[in-house]
């Protein structure tokens, strides 16, 4: 399974397509709200990740010594 920024951003905005049916009310509504809530929260933390491994690619970028190893987890490239 290989997900990407582009697939965050479809998964975003079908939610909010989702919260905003008009016919959702009471407990559709309600549970509509609780998963919206979880995804933007994951959200950030997936932002947050993809932060981390670009402030590691210009870090090695920066660096005199291009060659300079980084821990493979903030390769990127979902490794």
């Amino acid at each position: 399974m290989k997900n990407t920024l582009g697939d965050l951003n479809n998964h975003l905005f079908a939610q909010l397509e989702r919260l905003s049916d008009e016919d959702l009310s009471g407990e559709k509504l309600e549970e509509e709200i609780n998963r919206a809530k979880t995804i933007t929260s994951v959200s950030h933390q997936i932002i947050s990740n993809g932060s981390l491994v670009l402030d590691a690619a210009k870090l090695r970028e920066d660096r005199i010594n291009a060659d300079t190893k980084v821990p493979k987890m903030l390769e990127g490239g979902g490794q």
